[in-house]
Order: C-alpha cells, then sequence, then structure tokens
C-alpha cells in the first residue's frame, strides 16, 4: 500500500475562512444529485424559471390556474432545477512549476489552491477529479481521477495532490484535451498552471473544452521578477524544464525581455477573452487565500449584482 501523504498544503485556518464562501459555477450544470447548483433542465425546485403553454401527460399539478383564470389557457410553471457541480482540477507538472519562491515552489501554490477548493467543493456535496501530469514515471502521460463524490474520495484524490512532482516538458495541452473529451458532463474545470510554453495550442485546447460545455477557469501562477527582471548583476538563469543555462548581464537584455513579456501577457489576454475562460492572473507573492477568496466571492451571483 502507498504512504498516506502529508497534507501541509491544507492550512485549517484557511478552509475556515473560506468555508462560508459557497462555490458557484457560472452556467447550469447536469448531475443526478440535488445541489446549489442550476441546471437546464427543468423540475419543481422552489426557483420559478417560465411559463409554458400545458400539452397532454403535463402533470396537472403544475398548472398556474390564476394565469388560467386571467387568460382562458392552460400554462404550466417550470422551476430551475439544482444540481451537484462537478469540479476537475487540470494542474500543469512541467519543470518550471519547481520554481521557488521564498521557500514554496509554484507547484506548492498550486496544491495549495486545488486541495482547498477540492475540500470546500467536497463539504458541499459536490464531485471533484483530477487530470494532471504522473509524479514519479516519464513514461506516464497523465493523471487521471474522475470526478466522485463523498470523504473517501476526496482523501484519494488529495492523496494525489500531494503526490504529483514538477518536472520535464509541460503536458498540459494534452491533459486538457483529454479532460475535455473524457468528462462527459458539464464541469467547473480549473485549470492550474504558469503557461510558459508555446502558447499557440492554447487557445484550440481552451475551445475544446468550452465546446463540451465546460465552465473554465485559469489560475495563471507568475513571479513579479519573471514580470519585472529587475536584476542588477550578472546573472545564471536556469531551465528548469531541462534546456541549457544562460549566463547574461540583464542590463543588456532588460528591455528586449520586457518588451517581449509585454506581448506575452498581451496573446494570454487575447486567448482568453476570445475563448470565454475565467482568467485569474497570480502572483507569488499573494496569500493564496486571498485569491481564492477574490474567485469564490466572484462567482457568488448576490455579491456580483451588488458589485454591478
Amino acid at each position: 500500500m502507498a504512504e498516506p501523504i502529508q497534507r501541509d498544503f491544507l492550512d485549517s485556518a484557511v478552509l475556515g475562512k473560506l468555508m462560508g464562501l459557497p462555490l458557484n459555477s457560472r452556467q447550469p450544470m447536469l448531475g443526478s444529485v440535488s445541489g446549489r447548483h442550476r441546471s437546464p433542465i427543468k423540475g419543481s425546485a422552489l426557483e420559478f424559471a417560465q411559463y409554458r403553454k400545458y400539452v397532454p401527460g403535463d402533470d396537472t399539478r403544475r398548472l398556474d390556474w390564476r394565469t388560467w383564470g386571467r387568460t382562458d389557457r392552460y400554462y404550466i410553471k417550470e422551476f430551475e432545477a439544482d444540481t451537484n457541480l462537478r469540479l476537475c482540477f487540470i494542474i500543469d507538472t512541467s519543470g518550471s512549476m519547481a520554481y521557488e519562491h521564498e521557500g514554496k515552489t509554484r507547484l506548492d501554490y498550486a496544491r495549495s489552491m486545488a486541495g482547498t477548493l477540492a475540500y470546500l467543493a467536497s463539504q458541499q456535496g459536490d464531485a471533484v477529479g483530477l487530470y494532471s501530469g504522473m509524479s514519479g514515471d516519464q513514461n506516464s502521460a497523465h493523471q487521471e481521477i474522475p470526478a466522485k463524490r463523498g470523504p473517501l474520495h476526496l482523501r484519494v484524490l488529495l492523496d494525489q495532490i500531494g503526490r504529483i512532482e514538477a518536472h520535464g516538458e509541460t503536458q498540459l495541452i494534452g491533459a486538457i484535451h483529454e479532460a475535455a473529451e473524457k468528462i462527459s458532463q458539464r464541469a467547473l474545470i480549473v485549470i492550474v498552471s504558469d503557461l510558459l510554453f508555446d502558447l499557440a495550442p492554447l487557445q484550440e485546447a481552451f475551445q475544446h473544452l468550452r465546446f463540451r460545455k465546460h465552465d473554465v477557469t485559469l489560475f495563471h501562477l507568475l513571479d513579479r521578477e519573471e514580470i519585472d527582471f529587475d536584476f542588477d548583476r550578472p546573472t545564471r538563469f536556469v531551465d528548469l524544464e531541462g534546456g541549457p543555462s544562460l549566463l547574461a548581464d540583464p542590463s543588456l537584455i532588460q528591455k528586449k525581455y520586457r518588451e517581449a513579456v509585454s506581448q506575452y501577457l498581451e496573446t494570454v489576454d487575447r486567448i482568453v477573452n476570445q475563448s470565454a475562460i475565467d482568467y485569474h492572473r497570480t502572483f507569488l507573492d499573494e496569500p493564496y487565500d486571498e485569491v481564492l477568496a477574490r474567485f469564490l466571492t466572484g462567482r457568488n451571483p448576490k455579491t456580483a449584482r451588488s458589485a454591478r
């Protein structure tokens, strides 16, 4: 049997702080379990959806007699059915996710975000799943844990989040396409990555998820040094994905570097906007609980309406 994983990426104080914030989908979900999320299937829940004309075979208990009294026509009241959410994570496990900031790697940050959201979703009765690179096995492309409900499944998923490691070139694009093909019902897909790879195939991958009617969120993990490039002395830059290292004088390349970064970020913005992705540019010096609080609050219909 595999040894139990120390889940130091979960913080009980953070879980307690975020427990009162529900995790909502931006679009109706499909499922067989009654829950808090809207479904495109009309049912008999409490929230009114619309009227439609009566047809033979409809449940006469749902006839609106007041409308009949006003119009002399039979109408059925339809309601939005509630259902459970499927929350699936796609975590980038490329070598660049091993980049460290103040003693913690980018992958550590991703673990904390994914583990916390998985716990919160499970506590509100939702199913959780994981798609990522395999840890410790260079020959296996992806780790797949289909979304399920329940405390035992949550334990399995959290153990796997604790086991994933950052190494090699990114497998994110393949993991996205695989998830799009294998997740058969609508889900909230949360992608956590640094996006430090060729962005050309990224839009097609996002569109694959959107074609499957998934609600897609991207947490883009960056370090401010990668953006600002405020180095003031010759520095050796190491490729964490196995490429050659480079010794350079920052003063000679700083302008070109910042221009390239600006173009890179503009490309990311264009891709996520055209793909209708819920995008969150996240810096490693930001407490992850604050990032998640903004994410959850922004998805709450009540707070979103009050903000507008």
